[in-house]
């Protein structure tokens, strides 16, 4: 299926671009707010092809498709307004979006998800920067590694900066604003105030300087406040003065007030929730490491990992490292492991296919395959997983492992484990090999319930029994693709999907068991709806609507029941070509949309009732 077709059919499914209130994608999913959740069809998103699963967790619909997720999002920009327009959802429906909980994940998910792939890279880089240092392969007092230093380093120095620009648009501000502020707590003599220990006042009024770089809550907080205040001005303002005005009032407001407030409150509430978890390394980092390991993936299905990732960020902006990380990476090797026992195992070609593909992803930090698709599916593997992650990460807690850099979980961020002396990293190393052979070993003894290939043939044709519907040819002739039709309505498939026919013989008759919905006056054409629902329009020739029914005989009016094989149609193919008409006739099934699949038959020539179009609901 293209991304094209994809993106279409999840947009169709999760209710339509009416049903959206806003859009987001973060690795593997796309996440919808959506107005209503009852006008998406989860099952049929779950056995739509290219979706691994669907998710509804922090008020969030999470369509999960793999790594080609940044592809499925651009094409639903493509064809919509979701990705340009901001949608406003109104009071009443962000109050019905789950709880504060759900909702504060939302936030958090909608903020980070789009920087994860930059921050990924930055994260490698500066991790390979902190090998070839400690291992003396790269001078630190040269100009490269300056250079190279702050390609990585820009990205978290300047975290406030990005951050602003997501929140903004997550709480529909003015993003320029926003960069304003971030750009004002960054700015060198705000930033000469804290390191130089100058007593700082505000009209009297005392503030506490704090380092803002690499933060994460102070701007997050102050953007969320600067947005309700320029609705606010916006709202009492008169529209010929406040595009300035209201930023003016904007900044005026929230510089002080996040120096003065937000600021403190924020570095202090992060520096907290961090001591805590830290302590709780330090009391028993061996159980806490385990925990982490066989949690992380938990929380990863439950949307809810967002909640740490902060944590992770604010860790290394203070302390240049983060002990809580490493223990996740565990879970990630775990599930991989899992998936791999389910590969060396299973018998079905397909799942075996799956298994071994999910595998690769998520060696790579991609985990929804293998745990939506293969572990989690099967349960046993699932739990397998878990197990071993406990034991990677336990291995991984006890040897003290740290994170310098932020990045996803996966072999190419390895890299950002390796601090000074390469202390922990060696464990690491351990817990991940541990994690991965732990679970596939308990999956293959284990075992889950294998569908044999037979079963899973004979289940797809009896879904395909149920599913599908034949249209048999209601003409004799040689077979034209659609797209050949000389006629740009048919062509371009505009009415529906279908095939056409150079018919050698001037009857039409039924192609299908059903009802004449349309029997035109002119004869040239007759539309038909089957007993399984298939809306079929047969066109004989092109633009003979001119020829008012004249070279045509119609044996059928409108509401007759019809029977495949009942003569619908005669017609005069040289009288309609003598009076200069092409006499190409398309089949066309004009609920198209209503199938997953039209496929047409690969004969050049057909009789009368040989199969012609297969319909996939």
């Amino acid at each position: 299926m293209t991304y094209e077709k994809l993106a279409k059919n999840i947009l169709d499914l999760v209710g339509g671009e009416n049903n959206v209130t806003s859009l987001v994608h973060c690795a593997t999913r796309l996440r919808f707010v959506l107005k209503d959740d009852t006008k998406a069809n989860k099952g049929k998103l779950e056995n739509t092809d290219g979706v691994i699963t669907v998710k509804e967790s922090g008020g969030q619909f999470q369509v999960v498709i793999g790594n080609t997720v940044p592809e499925v999002y651009k094409e639903i920009g493509k064809i919509s307004n979701l990705l340009n327009d901001s949608k406003k959802a109104d009071a009443s429906t962000k109050e019905r979006k789950g709880n504060i909980f759900g909702r504060a994940v939302d936030v958090i998910s909608s903020i980070f998800a789009p920087l994860l792939g930059v921050m990924a890279g930055a994260g490698i880089l500066k991790g390979l920067l902190l090998i070839a240092s400690n291992l003396s392969w790269l001078d630190t007092s040269g100009t490269t590694y300056t250079i190279l230093a702050a390609t990585g380093d820009s990205l978290f120095y300047f975290l406030p900066l990005l951050l602003a620009v997501t929140t903004a648009r997550k709480f529909e501000g003015n993003v320029f604003t926003a960069l304003t502020i971030a750009g004002a707590l960054l700015y060198p003599s705000i930033i000469a105030l804290k390191t130089e220990g100058v007593d700082t006042t505000f009209f009297g009024i005392p503030v506490t300087m704090m380092s803002y770089s690499s933060t994460v809550i102070p701007i997050i907080l102050s953007v969320i406040v600067m947005s309700k205040i320029e609705k606010v001005c916006n709202r009492f303002i008169h529209e010929s003065v406040k595009n300035f005005v209201t930023p003016l009032i904007s900044l005026v407001i929230m510089v002080p007030l996040t120096l003065i407030v937000f600021g403190p409150i924020g570095v202090n509430v992060g520096n907290w929730i961090a001591s805590a978890i830290l302590a709780a390394f330090a009391f028993n980092p061996l159980i806490a490491g385990a925990i982490m390991g066989a949690c992380w993936q938990l929380l990863v299905i439950f949307g809810v990992h967002w909640g740490l990732i902060p944590v992770f960020i604010n860790n290394i902006a203070v302390y240049g490292r983060d002990g809580i990380k490493p223990a996740s990476t565990a879970s990630v090797f775990a599930q991989t492991g899992a998936a791999f026992g389910v590969f060396l195992k299973t018998k079905n070609k397909k799942l075996k296919a799956l298994a071994g593909s999910a595998t690769i992803t998520a060696l790579f930090g991609i985990t929804e395959p293998a745990v939506y698709g293969v572990t989690l599916r099967l349960k046993r593997p699932f739990i397998a997983g878990i197990i071993g992650g406990a034991v990677g990460g336990a291995i991984i807690g006890q040897a003290g492992t740290q994170a310098f850099a932020s990045g996803a979980p996966g072999l190419l961020t390895l890299p950002i484990f390796y601090g000074p002396g390469g202390q922990g990293f060696m464990g690491l190393i351990i817990g991940i090999i541990a994690a991965f052979l732990v679970s596939a070993v308990l999956t293959f003894i284990l075992g889950f319930e294998d569908p044999v290939d037979e079963e899973t043939i004979t289940e797809e044709k009896e879904a395909k029994d149920h599913s599908d519907e034949e249209i048999v040819s209601p003409l004799e002739g040689t077979v034209i693709a659609l797209s050949k039709v000389p006629d740009p309505a048919f062509a371009s498939e505009a009415m529906g999907k279908g095939i056409a026919i150079e018919p050698t013989s001037g009857r039409v008759v039924s192609p299908v068991n059903g009802t004449v919905t349309v029997a035109f006056k002119t004869k040239h054409a007759i539309g038909l709806v089957s007993e399984s629902g298939a809306e079929i329009l047969i066109h004989v020739g092109i633009d003979t609507v001119q020829l008012e029914g004249k070279y045509f005989t119609s044996h059928v009016k409108q509401g007759d029941q019809v029977k495949v094989g009942d003569l619908l149609v005669e017609f005069d193919i040289e009288k309609i070509k003598e009076a200069g008409y092409e006499i190409a006739t398309p089949i066309i099934i004009t609920n198209s949309t209503n199938y997953k699949e039209i496929v047409t038959t690969q004969k050049e020539s057909v009789n009368e009732k040989e199969k012609l179009l297969s319909l996939t609901i």
